[in-house]
């Protein structure tokens, strides 16, 4: 579903990507893991289309997308939830979950979806006419996810979903990722507890210093030295 070949991404002058390829499959839960400074936000942002990479290719259901712009990425299907939620703060739950459907093909059915997002988080139908500000961080963290499926993406991008989540939030939203994966949606995953999303993924590669050093089974790098010394304190 999506193969990203070869690429270099710049900063102006400074090269943060070298030479990055990875895939991911139909319906598949895939892990970035890296330290921070890595280049993981930096990967994410350049295969969503917030940065264009310098070289490479980047292809989308069949389709090249490394110098299209975000919007039109969204609507081929791929879904960017980023880091820290990216609410508007004083907008209700409802008007936030809603602009995760502005294309057109989406918008006249974004009542329809609003309802599906609702089963997926039926507190957020509870709270639907709450300000995003006063909602508590899991609730936040709920709503991002919830405007990213309003786009109906194949695939999508979370990045860092635990962070400031306390541990039984943080099983929740897993467990979210999940059903999201069983549903047929591909899951392109960065996150700070890499044993709890390791156990989850398919598969993995580890970002250093703007390198792809390692990929494969998500079980088989859990048992791998250097993963568990430098990722797992173990």
């Amino acid at each position: 579903m999506l193969q990203v070949s070869d690429i270099d991404t710049y900063y102006g002058n400074i090269q943060a990507l070298w030479g990055v390829s990875l895939r991911i499959d139909e319906a598949e839960i895939v892990a970035l893991v890296g330290a921070n400074g890595a280049g993981k936000t930096t990967l994410l942002n350049t295969v969503s289309g917030l940065l264009h990479p310098a070289s490479g290719r980047i292809e989308f259901c069949g389709k090249r997308i490394d110098g299209m712009a975000a919007y039109a990425i969204v609507q081929l299907g791929m879904s960017h939830i980023p880091e820290g939620r990216r609410l508007f703060p004083d907008m209700s739950t409802r008007e936030n979950l809603q602009l995760g459907a502005y294309p057109r093909r989406l918008w006249k059915h974004k009542e329809k979806t609003l309802e599906e997002v609702y089963k997926i988080f039926p507190i957020l139908k509870e709270k639907e006419s709450q300000l995003a500000r006063t909602l508590s961080g899991g609730e936040q963290q709920m709503v991002a996810i919830g405007r990213g499926l309003m786009s109906m993406p194949r695939l999508c991008i979370i990045d860092e979903p635990s962070s400031g989540l306390a541990p039984v939030v943080v099983d929740e939203i897993f467990q979210i990722i999940l059903r999201l994966r069983n549903e047929d949606i591909g899951i392109f995953l960065v996150e700070q507890n890499v044993q709890q999303t390791l156990e989850i993924a398919d598969r993995a590669y580890v970002l250093e210093n703007g390198r792809i050093t390692l990929g494969g089974e998500s079980k088989e790098l859990l048992q791998q030295e250097v993963i568990r010394k430098a990722y797992l304190g173990l």
